[in-house]
């Protein structure tokens, strides 16, 4: 049964920080890159960030790039993307994913504003 888990989000003033978690189950995680990937409210998907497996090789869209950090620990089944320097155009559902999107969770709700 496979399951991924993401939490963390809430309602964070602009400029502010927010820690976002995935916690996964029922597949190998530390055998998968993953990704972070958000959808802002009447608005498509938009990837935010990728991990290698091992979590030494990182990607990010040019939109958080120096404000977002992914990380993972594979002990713990978990997948993180610190957020800092918040923008209102930040809000948005975040969702986490193996790279091939074969599944995904429920999301967390990320909204910046005053």
């Amino acid at each position: 049964q496979v399951q991924l888990v993401e939490s963390g989000g809430g309602l964070v003033q602009p400029g502010g920080s927010l820690r976002l978690s995935c916690v996964a189950s029922g597949f190998t995680f530390s055998n998968y890159a993953m990704t972070w990937v958000r959808q802002a409210p009447g608005k498509g998907l938009e990837w935010v960030s990728n991990i290698n497996t091992g979590g030494g090789n990182t990607d990010y869209a040019d939109s958080v790039k120096g404000r977002f950090t992914v990380s993972r620990d594979n002990a713990k089944n978990t997948l993180y993307l610190q957020m800092n320097s918040l923008k209102p155009e930040d809000t948005a559902v975040y969702y986490c994913a193996p790279r091939n999107y074969r599944y995904w969770g429920q999301g967390t709700q990320v909204t910046v504003s005053s």
